[in-house]
């Protein structure tokens, strides 16, 4: 049996980071790998800790996504500046977090699903960043044991 690479690995665990996103419309994971490929923390969108969502708080996609935090930026919060080479991502950074990745001095970006409204491309061109879309990588499949 072939080994995960390190990006798969990194993928696999965003991917089941997303699980725990409370948010019914999209759910993104995150995970930060060192320099020496180990694990610095998982993150996913979501609110603010400690904010329990009022009730219909979720039925109003427009009116509640000024509230979420993206995962990439519950990511952040978990390490400093030069202390991590890859971020793998359930989705595309948006231009947002992809400018806030670039500032925390990440190397390499990995994603599944694309944002088009994105301008990663352009920003991980301009600053030297990897930037690889991963589709094939495992996954857990609801209801099947492993």
């Amino acid at each position: 049996m072939r080994r995960l690479s390190i990006p798969e690995y990194a993928m696999a665990l965003a991917h089941v980071a997303s699980l725990r996103s409370e948010d019914p419309y999209r759910k993104v994971g995150a995970v930060a790998l060192d320099f020496d490929n180990r694990v610095i923390g998982t993150a996913y969108n979501g609110l603010a800790p400690g904010y329990n969502a009022p009730e219909g708080f979720w039925d109003d996609r427009e009116a509640r996504r000024k509230f979420m935090l993206h995962a990439e930026v519950n990511l952040c919060s978990l390490f400093t500046r030069g202390t991590v080479k890859l971020v793998a991502c359930t989705t595309m950074p948006c231009t947002s977090c992809m400018q806030m990745l670039c500032a925390y001095g990440v190397r390499e970006v990995y994603y599944r699903d694309v944002y088009p409204e994105s301008e990663a491309s352009l920003l991980a061109e301009h600053y030297g960043i990897r930037l690889v879309r991963m589709t094939d990588y495992p996954q857990l499949i609801e209801g099947v044991a492993p």
